[in-house]
């Protein structure tokens, strides 16, 4: 069968190269066109569009880069349409994706292609209103957040797929052959985002908030696969802070404490049974805080309490994010700290909820049979 898969972003490439690796192992005809990544390239297929073409965050970005997005869809739309595939593949990235959904199912023949979603928009957090477009455009909707259930079948009456969490999977398959160095000194670990302007906006805090342990650890900041090496050298100039690049689970398999930002690496470096704190900085942070109460449809920014539905680990965000601050929960996860040890034995309770589930593995089986019946 022919697939096109439309990854718009790092994490994207990466759970998207799993999941080909899986249609391939299982569909022996398999057939892979595909925007995306370095990852998905050396599985196989023809790559159209890199995600660095796609990945603009937030209102002025994206303003500023409108005729290159607009563009792409564009391309993507009619590339869709010269190919034939049998499916098309959707990972996360919802502002791209949805409408690509929306083309397809206005303009398609003969019921192909099919619309497949794996990883789930989170609509649950804000834009709600965009279940009716998934109802309408997605054949198949693969989920990897147990929580997710609920919200799509108890709430809105959509069935869909739960095939366990990627990221648990391949932190559980990356521990099973990783041999650890041995360190001069106990490290801790930034992780200030995968974007520049989470970058420039939450990284020099957490520089300034580890300044005064620099002595006692070492401060490594993994650098992120999308952004240059390069760019990280305007916040480091000065500081005592290491960068590694494409390092990310090494560095979080030796840390001892992290700071973190939103997103997929709270929750990588709560499997990997680190403590943490989730730093996020934003612009106008107290009209952001009161928005956020208005317009967030979740209490809670990472990944770790929403999936528990409690405050696991301490979220500095918007009117509450301090060099002060983070520089005070820090110090209450090293070792010794008064939360520490609460907060690796919570941590069994995310590991729980996820389970032992091969999401690839499980997503693919159900994807190829899906397929496989004749309309």
């Amino acid at each position: 069968m022919k697939y096109y898969l439309i990854a718009g972003e790092a994490s994207g490439d990466l759970h998207a190269s799993h999941l080909m690796m899986e249609l391939k192992r299982q569909d022996s005809e398999a057939e892979f066109r595909f925007f995306g990544g370095d990852l998905m390239a050396a599985v196989g297929g023809t790559r159209v569009k890199h995600y660095r073409e796609l990945a603009y965050m937030g209102f002025i970005p994206v303003l500023l880069h409108l005729r290159t997005i607009l563009r792409n869809m564009r391309f993507c739309k009619q590339d869709i349409r010269e190919w034939q595939p049998d499916v098309v593949i959707l990972v996360d990235y919802p502002g791209f994706n949805l409408d690509i959904a929306k083309d397809i199912h206005r303009k398609r023949e003969g019921g192909k292609p099919k619309v497949y979603y794996y990883i789930a928009p989170k609509i649950w957090a804000w834009k709600e209103h965009r279940i009716k477009n998934i109802k309408r455009d997605i054949d198949e909707l693969f989920s990897i957040l147990p929580f997710e259930v609920d919200f799509f079948e108890k709430k809105h009456h959509y069935p869909i797929h739960y095939v366990g969490n990627p990221t648990a999977m391949e932190v559980r398959q990356f521990l099973a052959s990783y041999t650890p160095s041995q360190e001069n000194r106990p490290l801790i670990a930034l992780l200030a985002g995968s974007r520049k302007q989470e970058i420039k906006e939450n990284l020099p805090a957490m520089i300034e908030a580890t300044r005064h342990l620099t002595n006692q650890y070492d401060i490594v900041l993994a650098g992120a696969p999308s952004i240059e090496p390069s760019y990280y050298e305007q916040f480091l100039t000065g500081s005592k802070v290491r960068l590694v690049v494409n390092e990310t689970y090494p560095l979080l398999a030796k840390a001892t404490a992290a700071l973190v930002t939103s997103g997929t690496a709270t929750l990588e470096t709560c499997i990997f049974r680190v403590p943490q704190v989730v730093c996020y900085r934003t612009p106008m942070p107290r009209l952001f805080g009161f928005l956020r109460k208005l317009f967030l449809k979740v209490k809670y920014v990472s990944l770790v309490n929403l999936i528990a539905n409690r405050e696991m680990v301490k979220e500095l965000v918007a009117n509450t994010f301090s060099v002060d601050n983070i520089r005070q929960e820090l110090e209450t996860i090293l070792p010794n700290g008064n939360k520490r040890q609460q907060m690796l034995e919570d941590y069994e309770e995310v590991h729980r909820l996820l389970g032992e589930s091969d999401a690839p593995q499980k997503a693919a089986k159900e994807m190829i049979e899906r397929l496989n019946i004749k309309n």
